[in-house]
């Protein structure tokens, strides 16, 4: 061979080199990608399996914690859903679906409120001796009371939280100011507290008594029991449970009578009445209260009066992890604070409002867990 052929031997040999090692670097880049793309499917699928026995273990865990609530040794929590469910009118499956009558029955009789058997005594208030000119209070709760907020000569919003329960004690000066309000259309639909408050010009209102749920679906126009207003029966039905009607008199005294009607109401002098209950304090003398008092932990409504006359307003909210509610031994308790020997609950849950100057003062809380109130057939106004 000459030099020209040799050197095109050499060219052609280098070229075949080149190509070869092209060929085998890409194979290689090739495997290399194979390889990692294998190592990310591992790590999706470990990952995967992981996410899978932590979603399966953390549900085992639940429905095993949950069910060891339901049926284990300790009764609180047992005794909390059954009764706060019971006395809901609208859940009460949250109880039915995980127990039977007899377990019902026998947690409800553990947990219930001993009214007093005896009516209103009337002569223990006196309206009229109403005094702010005090030098001494007896405690914290009378001071509260009886130091008025400044240019504001009907009532002072008094701000009250417990362990389990934050809300509101209206103390009212004038219980001569103080009427039954009910909706425009009572018997078919309810109202909203703040509507009905705005129409009929209440300074300030909290719900009444309670209405008739039927199917869980009502509109709540048709009240429970007796209404009265300005001496008259608006409207009358069946009522067969604790408490009765809770009404102010002509000379502007609460009065809370068991087993009676509205004409016999009229006849003991009731001017202003809705119906409800438990009695939580009559004459004085406050109801024995077993357990949580058999209505369970939730928003509450309460309506008292002093011996002076000054009545009190108790509206408490609920329905979250920090603040569930009150049960009726914190409503006595409160009361007796504030010094009122006659004192009623009223309609709570998602009824329990307080309205000032036609603006909801609470928040209001539904079952769904949303921030809102409902229609209701009646309620408790100041008139200025």
């Amino acid at each position: 061979m000459d030099n020209k052929e040799w050197e095109d031997l050499f060219v052609d040999q280098n070229d075949e080199q080149i190509t070869m090692r092209i060929q085998n670097q890409q194979i290689q880049k090739k495997l290399e990608e194979e390889q990692n793309e294998t190592k990310k499917n591992k790590k999706k699928m470990s990952l995967k399996k992981k996410i899978i026995i932590t979603v399966v273990t953390l549900m085992i865990v639940g429905v095993s914690s949950f069910g060891f609530l339901l049926y284990g040794p300790y009764a609180g929590f047992r005794e909390w859903l059954v009764t706060t469910a019971m006395t809901t009118l609208s859940h009460q499956y949250l109880a039915t679906w995980f127990y039977d009558d007899a377990t019902i029955k026998k947690i409800m009789d553990k947990n219930k409120v001993v009214e007093r058997d005896e009516d209103t005594d009337t002569s223990l208030v006196n309206v009229n001796n109403l005094s702010f000119d005090v030098k001494n209070y007896k405690n914290e709760y009378e001071r509260d009371i009886l130091t008025k907020e400044p240019n504001n000569d009907d009532y002072k919003l008094i701000n009250i939280t417990g362990k389990k329960y934050k809300g509101y004690l209206v103390a009212i000066y004038h219980p001569e100011k103080l009427k039954v309000m009910t909706s425009k259309y009572l018997g078919k639909t309810g109202q909203y507290l703040t509507k009905m408050t705005k129409e009929q010009k209440a300074t300030l209102a909290i719900n009444g008594g309670g209405f008739y749920d039927p199917n869980y679906s009502s509109n709540g126009g048709i009240p429970q029991g007796t209404v009265i207003q300005n001496g008259k029966v608006v409207s009358e039905r069946s009522y067969g449970r604790s408490g009765g009607i809770i009404g102010f008199t002509k000379d502007n005294k609460l009065t809370l009578l068991q087993n009676t009607n509205g004409n016999n109401a009229i006849k003991k002098g009731i001017r202003d009445a809705v119906t409800f209950g438990p009695f939580l304090i009559v004459n004085g003398k406050s109801a024995f209260v077993k357990g949580n008092g058999g209505w369970g932990t939730a928003p509450r409504t309460a309506i008292g009066q002093r011996a002076d006359g000054i009545v009190l307003f108790l509206v408490i909210d609920g329905r979250t992890l920090k603040y569930p509610g009150a049960d009726m031994g914190d409503l006595v308790e409160i009361m007796e604070k504030y010094g009122a020997i006659n004192a009623a609950n009223l309609d709570g849950g998602t009824s329990s409002n307080l309205v000032i100057n036609n603006k909801l003062i609470n928040d209001p809380i539904d079952g769904s867990g949303r921030h809102a109130t409902r229609p209701i057939a009646t309620g408790i106004g100041l008139f200025s």
